[in-house]
């Protein structure tokens, strides 16, 4: 039998404007984003409709900005039913509210924290990610090994994103040195990217202690169905292993082509990506070319 999988998008997918159709047309809409701007204690609405890239790049802004555009235009589908769900990174936030492991406002919190510990943390050391093109994931893991190893720097593979897309995640240094190492081995590209820092890396671990308080002092519900998390790349129900791997994915990668492969493994061919951009649709295609894909925004 054929299941139906809605997937949401992590940091990197805002833009101006974003939601600004859902407030104006919807009035739970509406209400949702008011609530946010009273839980947030300031109106992120204002800066996702009419804000600056330089406003919305703000990890304390863009994360919870994502992650209201994504819930607000799920909450207002009509009769959904999902058979699984996942997130990317940040994502996988908003796919708990999806599948009722979390409520909005219990997750936005948590958003909210995650977004301005990882902040904390990467002014503590200065750190950087880079994607890596066209070499093969274990030749990626290898050189990530090999440089920390020798030169006592942090550098590991933090985003699998599809074949042949790699992120990689670590110390400024330790991350310039892997990228000459990269090219050298073979890869089309490998690119420093316009990030604040080292995201699921062990340069993470000062956030970890943060959000994970916060985690474990938040309900989490049995889920109305399978979240297909990060760092396991397979599908959960059981609230407290929910618990443990939400916390995990700080530090640990974001293994989205495994979770796409065991989403099709367990019935996915039609994904549905909620919230802004098309990132995870190109993703899912790259991964199973079978998919049938769309868009909710």
């Amino acid at each position: 039998m054929s299941k139906h999988a809605y997937v949401f998008p992590g940091q990197g997918s805002q833009f101006s404007g974003m939601g600004k159709n859902l407030y104006e047309q919807n009035e739970t809409a509406k209400q949702l984003f008011e609530k946010a701007n009273e839980i947030l204690g300031f109106r992120i609405s204002d800066i996702m409709f009419e804000g600056t890239d330089e406003q919305l790049k703000q990890t304390n802004v863009t994360q919870p900005a994502v992650f209201i555009h994504s819930v607000v235009a799920y909450l207002t589908m009509p009769e959904v039913q999902p058979d699984m769900v996942a997130g990317h990174s940040l994502g996988e936030f908003s796919a708990l509210v999806a599948n009722k492991t979390l409520s909005f406002e219990d997750a936005l919190k948590l958003v909210s924290i995650r977004a301005k510990a990882m902040q904390a943390a990467c002014e503590i050391q200065p750190s950087t990610m880079a994607a890596v093109l066209a070499l093969a994931d274990d030749k990626v893991e290898a050189i990530c090994a090999t440089v920390s190893k020798e030169n006592n720097e942090v550098v590991v593979a933090a985003n699998y994103n599809c074949p042949g897309q790699l992120v990689i995640s670590g110390s400024v240094k330790g991350i310039e040195i892997a990228c000459e190492q990269m090219k050298a081995a073979g890869a089309k590209r490998a690119l420093v990217l316009p990030v604040g820092g080292a995201f699921h890396s062990p340069l993470m671990e000062p956030a970890k202690l943060e959000l994970a308080a916060a985690i474990e002092a938040t309900t989490f519900n049995t889920p109305i169905c399978p979240v297909y998390q990060n760092v396991v790349a397979s599908g959960v129900t059981d609230p407290a292993q929910i618990k443990a791997n939400l916390i995990a994915q700080l530090t640990g990668a974001v293994k989205w082509t495994q979770t796409v492969e065991a989403m099709v493994a367990d019935g996915a061919s039609h994904f549905t990506e909620v919230g802004p951009g098309k990132v995870l649709q190109g993703l899912v295609q790259k991964i199973h070319k079978e998919a049938v894909v769309n868009g909710v925004q």
